[in-house]
């Protein structure tokens, strides 16, 4: 079976190939205007400082992972934050262009069928033992039950704000629950939020892709103002921006908060808006700026990965939560 991937255009709302791409390489023009509120990098420092190469270094790191969170659009435009996962080398690089994932995301996920045509894929692969992760951006389709990705940005990520977690075990034989979706978060899906010190946010631009990031507080940094709103705040990091760099064109985004010690999944899609305003920042201690995220739809799947995780601490990068 081959493992090259067709570049060759397809139809589809969500999907731009490499090879029309324009932007690659150049100054990511949303990541430009968050540097500039900020009084921070300038041109040139930003994601178009990584190429499409995947280092030999990473190569033993990506086939270590027993998890990746992928982000990408479904054939509506909305914008989704998924979890795939298998044993050691389910991931595994071909070449320094080539990824190959023999997983899926779960049955009900809205990313599980949208790769039959090949579109934007962001991936964070990550150790939350070792709090070691990297990003590999690029475009992907199924082919039988795994994913072939052609890589079109590599790059190594701080430690910053990622929570010590080790696998205690599996649950291969327990199969995922169905996918319940609704427009609102329910008062159980509340508490979990705002108990979480970690979540996952997709994001994507036509010109630069898809990408997928972390953010990570005490429990109690993400606030749920309401059934449909949520708000954290944005902490100091690389100063790149991507993630908001890209929400800053394209507000769509999507959300992935983990039941680490029971494999649920809580997915959201909506858009995300950044308030930039010091004194909305003020409400939460060592914040640089807030986001707000407007829900649109919700799915949670129960079981959705067999991974069982057992917290060990937190990053010692948090700052306190605050009133808000």
């Amino acid at each position: 079976m081959s493992h090259s991937i067709d570049q060759r255009p397809r139809s589809g709302p969500a999907r731009t190939t490499s090879s029309t791409r324009d932007g690659l390489g150049a100054d990511h023009a949303g990541e430009q205007a968050i540097q500039q509120q900020a009084h921070e990098g300038g041109p040139g420092w930003g994601s178009s400082m990584f190429g499409p190469e995947i280092p030999h270094g990473f190569y033993p790191f990506i086939r270590a992972q027993r998890m990746l969170i992928i982000g990408a659009a479904d054939d509506e435009g909305a914008i989704w934050s998924s979890i795939v996962s298998g044993p050691p080398g389910f991931a595994q690089p071909l070449d320094d262009r080539t990824v190959v994932i023999d997983a899926l995301p779960a049955p009900g996920d809205p990313l599980r069928e949208v790769f039959a045509a090949e579109r934007d894929i962001g991936i964070l692969a990550l150790q939350p033992q070792t709090r070691r992760r990297i990003r590999v951006n690029g475009v992907a389709r199924r082919e039988g039950d795994r994913l072939l990705v052609r890589t079109e940005q590599v790059l190594g990520n701080c430690p910053k704000y990622l929570q010590a977690r080790v696998v205690t075990g599996t649950a291969e034989a327990e199969s995922a629950g169905a996918a319940v979706t609704g427009r609102e978060l329910t008062e159980g899906q509340r508490r979990w939020i705002e108990e979480a010190d970690t979540f996952f946010i997709a994001s994507r631009s036509p010109e630069h892709g898809a990408d997928s990031s972390h953010r990570g507080g005490m429990p109690g940094f993400v606030a749920v103002p309401g059934p449909r709103r949520l708000r954290w705040p944005d902490y100091t990091g690389n100063q790149f921006y991507m993630t908001l760099g890209n929400l800053h064109l394209n507000p769509a985004s999507g959300l992935l908060f983990l039941d680490w010690e029971h494999g649920h999944t809580l997915q959201l899609t909506g858009a995300a808006r950044i308030d930039a305003d010091p004194g909305s920042a003020k409400a939460y201690p060592g914040a640089l700026r807030v986001v707000e995220f407007d829900i649109d739809t919700v799915v949670q799947i129960d079981k959705a990965s067999p991974l069982r995780w057992e917290f060990q601490e937190y990053s010692r990068f948090n700052p306190p939560t605050g009133a808000h």
